[in-house]
Formats: structure tokens, C-alpha cells, sequence
């Protein structure tokens, strides 16, 4: 059985991840939790959708986080005439000697910011399911495996603006966290001013492939006791029997909860997860998964009431118990 992380490995784990945070807030101007839900998903080996109208400094915050990790990054802006093999990539016929090589795609990097993905049809979104479910494409029969990390970073904006369609349930399903961003507040937009006002400054890669590699297997072993699983599958099971919902949180969306709690309780500087981990985590994991009845969908909010509902309603009873 492998052992649980100790709490030196997690405070030298933190002072790692602080680096991270600071490099990133030089160039984002924003909520810094934007900053830790993208954190959860790098160290929970998800990946994260960030949702906002333009102009908020999604891509932004991507890039400076893509190059704060020090990971090899590649950028897609998807369009609606973009096709599933500009993701993956294709077989190309040399005519020198007639023979055919393969010509990857952007997707064979650690860190894949797909820019404004609702801008494409469904047909080339999908193109990233195996990816990211996998970690490996397949390309005219032929499985390539992708570098690790692999981190999918995509953009979108709202699905009521003109010329976006909505991402299909089960790519959906494949995003760890979603990032909901607003417009700054008026002190964060002033500091923005000034911040670029002369010069966009530029991020500095802090970590390497090999450090998040170990900060993702430290995460992996932050102990999550079976009353807290009880206690994920119990909030889960609420999503699926709640009258406004048409389709609740996957057996996925649960093993995500579970993931994105030992990441967040790593980032608090603990090496076991807390109910209040579950709970800090639970909107952003589990919200964007459902699918509302036509009645509710209009609803503000509707499905982040839902998860409150959860937490309101579904208790943990049990208290902590030693390691």
C-alpha cells in the first residue's frame, strides 16, 4: 500500500506552489481563486474549463499559468471552421519518397490552452475526448501516447452569445474544474491600468515537467479517509434525485470530488482532506455537470444552487479521526 503523504513533503510541496501563485498573480490581475481552482486541476491531473465574457483575461491567466509551470505548451484558437485533425494532426504524403509521415498536432504538449473552445462545432470539441480522458489520441488506427503532464486549459464564452455552441454533455464530463470569471473589481481593474499601461509584463517558468510530475504523485497520497468517500458519493447521489436536475453528477464527477479535495487540502498546507475540502471544491467540480430541466435552465445560478443545495442538506456526522 503506498504511504500517505507526510506533512514535510506537503509544506515542501506548498512553498513550490506559492512560487507558482505569485509568478502568475505579476501577470493576472484577478480573484486569486481563479488561480487556485487551476492549481486543484494540475495537481488532481484534471483538467479546467474557464468560462467568462470577453475580455476578462482568460487567455491571459492561461498562458502565464501555462508558462509559470514551465511545461511545453501549445495554443489552439478554435474557430468554426477548424477540423478534428488540426487538434490531433494527420499522415502527410512525402512526394520525395512516397511514403507517409505523421505530422502531429498541437495536442502533443503538457499543456493544451484550447482558446474560445465553444467557437467550434461539436464534431472538432470532440477530437479532444480521448485526449483527455486517455491521454493518448488515435490517429487514422494508430495510438499515440501524449506527454506528461497533460493539462487541457480551454476558454469559452457564454453559450447565449452569437456564434458559440454549447460543449457536448460528455466533454463536459472530461472537465475536472470549471473557473468562473467576472469583471474585476474596481481596485483590481485600476491595478490592471498600471500594470499594463508601459508594458504587458511577461511570466518566468517557475517548476518543470518532472516537479509537477512529483507535486501531482504527493497529491495522489494526501489521505481521504471512507467517511469522506461516503460523504462525496452522498452529495453526488443528492445532484441525481434533485426534481430540477435532468442529469446529475457521473460516478466521474465523484472520483473528481474526491481528486480535487486532496489537491485543495495539499494547497492548505494539510496532508489529509477535511470535510470543509470537500465542500471548498464541490461548485466547481459538480456544477457545471448538470444538465437542468427546461423550466430550471433559465434560472440564475440554478445549478450552483443545486450544489449549495447539497451541502445544505447532505451532513457528514462523523468528526475527524486520527491518521
Amino acid at each position: 500500500m503506498t504511504a500517505a503523504a507526510s506533512t514535510n513533503e506537503i509544506a515542501a510541496a506548498r512553498e513550490r506552489i506559492d512560487g507558482v501563485r505569485r509568478e502568475v498573480a505579476r501577470i493576472y490581475i484577478g480573484s486569486p481563486s481563479a488561480v487556485d481552482t487551476m492549481l486543484v486541476a494540475l495537481l488532481a491531473r484534471g483538467h479546467a474549463l474557464l468560462e467568462g465574457v470577453p475580455g476578462v483575461a482568460k487567455t491571459t491567466l492561461v498562458k502565464a499559468f501555462a508558462t509559470a509551470i514551465g511545461c511545453s505548451g501549445r495554443r489552439i484558437q478554435f474557430t468554426p471552421d477548424l477540423l478534428p485533425a488540426d487538434i490531433t494532426g494527420t499522415y502527410v504524403l512525402s512526394p520525395r519518397d512516397g511514403t507517409f509521415t505523421l505530422r502531429a498536432g498541437p495536442i502533443f504538449a503538457n499543456v493544451v490552452l484550447a482558446d474560445e473552445i465553444n467557437r467550434a462545432p461539436a464534431k472538432t470539441q470532440s477530437a479532444l475526448l480521448e485526449a483527455m480522458q486517455e491521454r493518448q489520441v488515435t490517429i487514422e488506427g494508430d495510438r499515440f501516447e501524449l506527454p506528461l503532464p497533460f493539462l487541457v486549459l480551454a476558454t469559452q464564452n457564454p453559450i447565449d452569445l452569437e456564434g458559440t455552441y454549447p460543449l457536448p454533455e460528455a466533454q463536459i464530463d472530461r472537465f475536472l474544474v470549471r473557473v468562473s470569471m467576472g469583471y474585476p473589481t474596481p481596485r483590481e481593474e485600476a491595478q490592471m491600468l498600471k500594470t499594463y499601461g508601459v508594458g504587458a509584463p511577461t511570466a518566468r517558468p517557475v517548476l518543470d515537467a518532472r516537479d509537477v510530475a512529483q507535486l501531482q504523485g504527493i497529491a495522489e497520497r494526501v489521505y481521504l479517509e471512507d467517511d469522506l468517500l461516503d460523504y462525496a458519493v452522498a452529495i453526488s447521489g443528492f445532484t441525481r434525485a434533485h426534481p430540477k436536475v435532468t442529469l446529475g453528477a457521473s460516478p466521474r464527477a465523484t472520483l473528481a470530488l474526491a481528486q480535487a479535495a486532496k489537491a485543495w487540502a495539499m494547497l492548505g498546507g494539510r496532508p489529509f482532506v477535511a470535510p470543509d475540502d470537500l465542500r471548498a471544491v464541490a461548485e466547481s467540480v459538480l456544477a457545471h455537470r448538470l444538465v437542468m430541466t427546461a423550466e430550471a435552465e433559465g434560472e440564475p445560478r440554478a445549478r450552483e444552487r443545486v450544489v449549495e443545495e447539497a451541502l445544505a442538506k447532505v451532513s457528514y456526522r462523523r468528526g475527524m479521526r486520527a491518521i
